[in-house]
């Protein structure tokens, strides 16, 4: 099983069981192979326009409090994927580490 497929499961379960809590039934075009990639999506934007920002105040188009603004929200989004990563990742060997 690849990891992919274990978020992919993780995801489905995840949907219906929060589905049948709340008592409203689980919307299943926001699963969470989509969310993932949305995330994913927003984080690598965030990070690119840090990197825009942060060459532009190297030369002088952008003020510092601009700068730091930018770089601030790359990191936060890096520091918000590495998490996902790291869940994902622990979910999958928990998976592995289930009895057959």
């Amino acid at each position: 099983m690849t990891p992919l497929e274990a978020a992919r499961l993780y995801g489905s379960i995840a949907a219906k069981t929060l589905g049948q809590a709340t008592g409203a039934p689980a919307d299943p075009t926001r699963d969470f192979t989509r969310f993932l990639r949305e995330e994913l999506a927003q984080a690598g934007e965030t990070l690119a326009r840090g990197e825009q920002v942060a060459r532009a105040g190297l030369t002088g188009r952008a003020s510092v409090q601009e700068v730091v603004e930018a770089v601030t929200a790359a990191e936060l989004a890096l520091e918000r994927v590495t998490a996902v990563r790291d869940r994902v990742i622990a979910a999958y060997q928990e998976i592995l580490r289930m009895p057959i």
